[in-house]
């Protein structure tokens, strides 16, 4: 066979197994692990990402929540499957950070995986306790930095999103303030709803239902339009500091290796899903907003967030347990 022709009926070859396993795909169920526990943000959101993704595919995606680790142990196990398209992630920013955040994590969260698409973002909302006298983020900045030692600031996981905002809420201010670490939300929320520690940055959709019901006060949400919760509460912008913009978001991810046809495939299923007006109302009620990219975008997207994360932590030398 001579070699331009041999060439030419390769390329025709790998187009046709291409397209055809494509075609061929997907021939049953998938699994979309959630690494974390059944009921909370991450959890929810896959939910409703597989319903679609099963309705685009016309296969059950069945959802499998393996917790532990930080979100290591579940997010391994899709690692070490069968790049087939049949076993997928869904996680949320925490997860690009691997060994920055938890020491022991056995993967590159960028080497070690093929991302889909991101479906959805959470922005994070800086609250304060109602004993505090700071009405409004100006306000708040001008009492921190004449008297940093009286406020603390709560940190409801180490390495998430709402530390991260804290740092950048710090950097941005000009000061370093005392942090109080907790396992989880609800004890942080807790104990500023106490008055025990005056601030608080986290998740939107857990602090907005606060302030609506007069348990914290609603200093501003990192994004770039108010929450439907509390319209009271302003965006960061609209209180005077623009860059202080920050949101958990979420994905879809597969192991390494995965067909490119069969990545298309999912890819398009999961643009398909979650760019329907359903998708986003269902999303939006819980306070997540719509924020699809497709797998190029995001694979650029993940790169640009884990190193403004990694320098937030490194410059306060963030020792990962």
């Amino acid at each position: 066979m001579k070699p331009l022709f041999h060439a030419i009926f390769l390329a025709a070859a790998l187009g046709f197994s291409g397209a055809a396993l494509s075609q061929a795909f997907p021939a049953k169920g998938l699994r979309m692990v959630v690494p974390y526990p059944p009921g909370g943000g991450t959890d929810t959101l896959g939910r409703i990402t597989a319903e679609r993704l099963a309705d685009r595919l016309k296969v059950p995606v069945v959802v499998a929540n393996q917790p532990g680790g930080s979100g290591t142990v579940g997010s391994d196990q899709v690692r070490r499957a069968d790049p087939d398209g049949y076993t997928l992630l869904f996680n949320a920013s925490l997860f690009v950070l691997g060994k920055n955040v938890v020491k022991s994590t056995p993967y590159d969260p960028i080497e070690d995986f093929t991302p889909l698409g991101r479906v959805g973002l959470a922005p994070l909302a800086l609250v304060v306790s109602n004993k505090v006298e700071a009405t409004n983020l100006a306000d708040l900045v001008k009492a921190v930095r004449a008297n940093p030692a009286s406020f603390n600031v709560a940190i409801s996981g180490m390495g998430a999103a709402g530390h991260l905002g804290t740092l950048e809420f710090m950097r941005l201010a000009g000061v370093n303030l005392q942090s109080v670490p907790y396992k989880g939300t609800a004890p942080a929320l807790a104990d500023v709803m106490s008055g025990n520690v005056q601030i608080l940055i986290d998740a939107a959709t857990v602090l907005m239902p606060q302030t609506k019901g007069g348990r914290v006060r609603g200093i501003a949400i990192m994004s770039a339009t108010r929450s439907n919760v509390n319209l009271d509460v302003p965006t960061t912008a609209e209180a005077g500091m623009p860059d202080l913009a920050m949101a958990s978001w979420y994905g879809v991810w597969a192991p390494k290796g995965l067909p490119a046809a069969v990545a298309s495939r999912i890819a398009t299923a999961i643009a398909e899903g979650v760019k329907q007006p359903e998708f986003a109302a269902r999303i939006e009620s819980a306070g997540i907003l719509p924020g699809y990219q497709d797998p190029a975008a995001f694979a650029e997207f993940i790169r640009a967030d884990q190193a403004r994360a990694v320098a937030l932590l490194r410059s306060v030398n963030f020792q990962p347990e």
